[in-house]
């Protein structure tokens, strides 16, 4: 399911996507992998979510794939197509947030995403509808939106006691 799910990512892209743009898009693309590589830092032995492979891939792959093809082409396809006016643009939130989220759900019934420590389908579109927002605020104003990330980053890591001690 999931290169599946990523291939139709990168077909999206390649014909949706405006690659003129790449340059423009490329610090928001650089944003979302790091907010993701940090969740793997922070939560490496208490992992809230865990991605299978039903062809037998190791998670770690997995996991770099969505990093690095998946979530590139999202911010390529997500801010080439955001609109101007506010009632669009939120229109437009609410497709992607509907979008990620529908893959999720089906990945969750297919057990191809485990949750853990409290986490859940609820918490996944709750995260959805912080993070594209996010993405749009980094492109606009990306120092906010780094400052905004810390407070979400602590919250999150609070809310679901992932422990702050490292293995030696």
């Amino acid at each position: 399911m999931h290169l599946i799910v990523i291939l139709i990512a990168i077909i999206a892209a390649w014909y949706r996507a405006d690659w003129s743009r790449f340059r423009e898009f490329h610090a928001t693309i650089l944003y979302l992998i790091s907010m993701n590589l940090l969740y793997y830092f922070f939560t490496v032995d208490y992992r809230l979510w865990v991605l299978y492979s039903h062809v037998g891939l190791p998670v770690e792959m997995l996991d770099l794939f969505y990093t690095f093809l998946l979530f590139p082409c999202t911010v390529m396809l997500y801010l080439t197509g955001f609109p101007h006016g506010w009632g669009r643009q939120v229109l437009h939130i609410g497709k992607w947030v509907l979008l990620y989220f529908g893959f999720e759900a089906v990945g969750y019934w297919l057990n191809a995403i485990h949750y853990f420590h409290g986490w859940s389908l609820i918490w996944s579109f709750l995260l959805l509808m912080v993070m594209f927002p996010m993405l749009r605020l980094h492109y606009k104003r990306p120092f906010l939106a780094y400052g905004l990330s810390v407070i979400i980053i602590i919250f999150l890591l609070y809310w679901f006691d992932v422990p702050w001690t490292m293995k030696a």
